[in-house]
């Protein structure tokens, strides 16, 4: 959790926060809400550190005629918040923007400006949603293998113990809080998997048996339980994380990116949901010339992506090996998935791709 913030704290910070409007109220001078700017124009990527940390910059809101709605909207989320700490309940985010229905005039239109409003209120109090008693309504990802979770009932607070290698076909999910779970594994190393169907095809045949490891499919961009539970799973047991996604801009610079060192939008919480020791031994651009990979063209969407991650992107403009390889895709005008290695058989993937990756450090990107 951010900060390792305590529900009592929040409580005790969004109190003084209330009071210090309603003062200013009081006083008849115009109270102001005040977070920290969440772009990739106000982080630095210091490589020791390991993920995108907050710089200075921030954004006012005064309280005017032009800007009430949203204040009230801010106030009586905050409000509603308070309320699910001291219940010790939840909230999704979908149920949060429905709750807005009873608000009359600071109801939210569609939900993407609920979902701001609360963005907003994580940062300016520098906690994550989690601690403020709202959760997504994705779930954290899929995990099979050499892996014990150690959990417990939520009725009695008796231990349970989830062994990952007896889940039949399927898989154990990350739960929406990980804090409290406790890890036992023999495992060398943890495999992040983009695509459900690459996840399944690993699991079917036992590939974590085969390579002594832990799969856990990110199902695209990961959540933050997801990407909680393989930070704190990978400190706690000391395992190297590699990530194999797609060869593509967006499994390279909005999932692997993001997984690795957080993004610009969350930087007051990327200490905790970034996995910095995280390598990349997904689809390259030069595999796909080494593997003679299927390809579809790049669209106009991902050489923007391209362009724009390396001319304002921390993390690129940092590792060479990053701008080389974005530029030969570019280049290449081509992207391929991680199932195009079914051309040289079903499961090539599991007899030749990843047991060479993993033996070959320098076939990995940063």
């Amino acid at each position: 959790m951010a900060k390792k913030t305590k529900s009592g704290n929040v409580l005790k910070d969004m109190k003084e926060l209330a009071t210090g409007i309603y003062n200013k109220i009081m006083k008849k001078k115009q109270p102001e809400l005040v977070t920290p700017l969440r772009s990739l124009n106000n982080v630095k990527y210091d490589v020791k550190d390991g993920y995108f940390e907050l710089l200075g910059k921030t954004k006012s809101r005064t309280l005017t005629a032009s800007t009430v709605k949203t204040f009230a909207q801010t106030l009586l989320m905050m409000n509603e918040s308070k309320k699910l700490i001291q219940d010790d309940d939840i909230a999704t985010k979908r149920e949060m923007y429905y709750i807005s229905k009873n608000w009359k005039d600071a109801r939210f239109k569609e939900q993407p400006e609920s979902d701001t409003v609360m963005d907003d209120i994580e940062a300016m109090m520098m906690v994550n949603r989690e601690q403020l008693g709202f959760i997504p309504e994705e779930k954290g990802g899929d995990i099979a293998g050499k892996l014990i979770v150690v959990d417990k009932d939520p009725e009695t607070g008796k231990q349970i113990k989830i062994d990952c290698t007896k889940m039949g076909s399927g898989a154990y999910s990350v739960p929406s809080s990980v804090e409290g779970l406790k890890f036992e594994t023999s495992a060398k190393f943890i495999l992040a998997i983009e695509t459900a169907g690459m996840f399944q095809r690993l699991v079917k045949h036992n590939y974590w048996k085969k390579a002594n490891c832990i799969l856990i499919s990110l199902g695209g961009v990961p959540t933050r339980a997801c990407r909680r539970f393989i930070r704190r799973l990978s400190d706690d047991k000391k395992l190297p994380v590699f990530v194999f996604t797609d060869g593509d801009p967006y499994g390279f610079l909005n999932i692997y990116r993001t997984f690795k060192v957080g993004s610009g939008n969350a930087a007051h919480i990327n200490e905790y949901f970034c996995v910095p020791n995280a390598k990349f031994i997904g689809i390259t651009p030069q595999d796909i010339v080494d593997y003679k990979l299927p390809t579809h063209p790049l669209k106009d969407v991902d050489i923007k992506r391209v362009k724009d991650g390396i001319k304002n992107d921390p993390f690129v403009q940092h590792h060479k090996e990053w701008q080389k390889s974005l530029a030969q895709i570019v280049k290449m005008k081509v992207r391929a998935e991680q199932q195009a290695l079914a051309k040289h058989g079903l499961n090539f993937v599991i007899s030749d791709y990843l047991p060479k990756k993993l033996k070959n450090p320098k076939s990995w990107l940063p």
